[in-house]
């Protein structure tokens, strides 16, 4: 067999693996599984963490940030239950990983970072990809989207203390909210948040950990 011939097998092999993981750990939406195997984690991880892009681990990316763990991006997505029709905001583009895996599973994504170089990366990428109903925007995500609310779902890939008050108002009635609430320095819950007629409705998921969600736009 070849070189190259080799190499594919070894990816393919990663991939195989990659997939086992997300299962093993709870992923079992087929519509999730299907949307996270047709988007290669290996294009949005760069530099020396490169080899590392099929593993079940977070990594580190420009600004500080991390591309989150495969099966932490898993579970959040298969909790936040897309329909084909929805409307997604995420907060925190960060790599971009997330919301090419949204925009598999929904009819159109807003997705939002502080930092605007992690928003031209991630747009290049989604280019690159024929990814063509994302729309990658350099904002404070605290604040949501309010000119585009509201939003089927929303996702937000940072944690707060507590669901900011501006994404919970731009929350449908009969939406979903998924995001990690908790101290920075601790662990922190992640919850999903329904809206109702009356009200909103919180379960707590599983402890994760992610970097903090910050106010302001960074134009580093």
């Amino acid at each position: 067999m070849s070189d190259a011939g080799d190499q594919d097998g070894t990816v393919a092999e990663r991939k195989m693996r990659f997939l086992f993981a997300l299962r093993s750990r709870g992923v079992t939406d087929a519509r999730v599984l299907t949307a996270m195997e047709a988007v290669d984690r290996g294009l949005f991880v760069r530099g020396l963490f490169a080899e590392r892009a099929y593993e079940d681990m977070p990594l580190p990316i420009a600004c500080g940030q991390t591309i989150s763990q495969p099966s932490v991006v898993g579970l959040m997505t298969q909790a936040l239950e897309v329909g084909p029709r929805d409307t997604v905001l995420e907060v925190g583009t960060g790599s971009g990983y997330q919301a090419a895996i949204l925009a598999q599973l929904a009819r159109r994504v807003y997705t939002v970072d502080r930092h605007r170089r992690l928003v031209r990366e991630a747009e290049e990428i989604f280019a690159a990809l024929h990814i063509r109903n994302i729309v990658a925007i350099t904002a404070d995500g605290s604040r949501g989207l309010p000119d585009q609310a509201p939003f089927d779902r929303i996702l937000v890939t940072a944690a707060a203390e507590d669901p900011p008050g501006p994404l919970l108002a731009q929350l449908k009635i009969g939406g979903i909210m998924v995001l990690p609430v908790g101290q920075s320095d601790a662990v922190q819950s992640l919850i999903r948040v329904r809206r109702t007629e009356t009200g909103y409705e919180y379960d707590e998921l599983r402890p994760v950990r992610f970097v903090p969600l910050v106010e302001g736009v960074s134009y580093d």
